[in-house]
């Protein structure tokens, strides 16, 4: 393993101050709150053009055509990603019923909703020598799916058709925070690209101080609305239990969907975790719009929280050992 490879699995200061960010909302609420004096409602939106006009500009298309002829990986990724994730949810609900309150079972149902994550994955499945070209396609195949896909099922299954009660309205807003400017940025490639790859860390700093942001917005939203009042341990316990379970199903199943369909490790290590993972940048920018007249919204936000750092830690220790178990390389 590399040494680039090595600092991208290290826990870094992100994984904690997402949720340094929520413990800040609970002091001053007020502050970061839609109507207070930073002006989250219109910082947010701004931002989250700006992030995803930078990923376009760092996209490279030539990693995409690399990976774009795989269909039965693409086929498997995205079958778990708005197939498997969503019937599980369905399924929970079914059995836990009034056993679990409205804001979390909306929660897991948003969590199954969204699209794979982008950074991660691909890094991930690199440490474990996958193939990153397929990684690479499939995490932004899926994001653009995402688009569509999560709004259509959070409103199959939690009945939320976003913040203006317009299912339509809701994708046509998403799509016009998070496409167009990813298209705008693809398409300032040939004068920028250059200029990006120099600047890439700075780059990716701004997207991860925009998330941290977009966390604290939507928690002081929520505090500011009382809905964390009489909240304990056990909530944050049973939230954790429940992610760790629902990571352990999935990432089960596509254990078994790479055995069943022959994929040698590359495709297998794409498959595991472009097909297990879920975006938090998407998840967290898609919430302003879906979730923007939920009162709780931060609550909901909690399992999609926990879960990203369930899916980072654990990637963390799986990818280098499966790398050492890839005797020959490569598939």
């Amino acid at each position: 393993m590399s040494a680039l490879e090595k600092r991208k699995l290290r826990p870094d200061w992100f994984l904690w101050a997402v949720f340094g960010a929520a413990g800040l909302a609970a002091l001053a609420p007020g502050i970061g709150a839609a109507g207070g004096p930073l002006h989250s409602e219109i910082v947010t939106k701004a931002g989250v053009m700006i992030a995803f006009y930078v990923y376009g500009l760092t996209l490279s298309f030539a990693a995409l055509k690399g990976g774009a002829l795989n269909w039965r990986l693409h086929l498997a990724v995205q079958a778990a990603t708005f197939g498997l994730f969503p019937l599980i949810a369905f399924v929970a609900l079914s059995v836990a019923g009034e056993r679990l309150s409205p804001d979390l079972a909306l929660g897991f149902v948003y969590l199954c909703a969204l699209p794979s994550t982008i950074s991660s994955a691909v890094a991930l499945t690199a440490v474990a020598r996958g193939n990153v070209a397929g990684a690479v396609f499939n995490a932004t195949l899926s994001s653009l799916l995402g688009v569509v896909l999560t709004p259509l099922w959070l409103h199959a299954l939690g009945g939320v058709a976003g913040g203006q009660g317009d299912l339509g309205r809701a994708i046509l807003d998403i799509a016009r925070l998070l496409v167009l400017p990813m298209v705008l940025g693809q398409a300032c490639r040939p004068f920028l690209a250059d200029w990006a790859a120099r600047h890439r860390a700075k780059l990716q700093l701004t997207d991860r101080l925009l998330i941290l942001f977009l966390v604290y917005a939507t928690f002081c939203d929520s505090f500011v609305g009382g809905v964390w009042r009489g909240k304990g341990w056990e909530l944050l316990i049973g939230v954790t239990l429940g992610s760790a379970v629902l990571f352990a199903i999935v990432s089960a199943v596509m254990a078994w969907v790479a055995r069943v369909l022959g994929f040698g490790h590359g495709d297998a290590m794409a498959l595991m975790f472009c097909g297990t993972q879920k975006s938090l940048a998407q998840g967290v920018t898609m919430s302003r719009v879906l979730l923007a007249a939920h009162p709780a919204a931060g609550l909901v936000l909690l399992p999609l929280m926990i879960y990203h750092a369930l899916q980072l830690l654990v990637g963390g220790v799986l990818a280098p050992h499966w790398s050492r178990s890839d005797q020959g390389g490569h598939s």
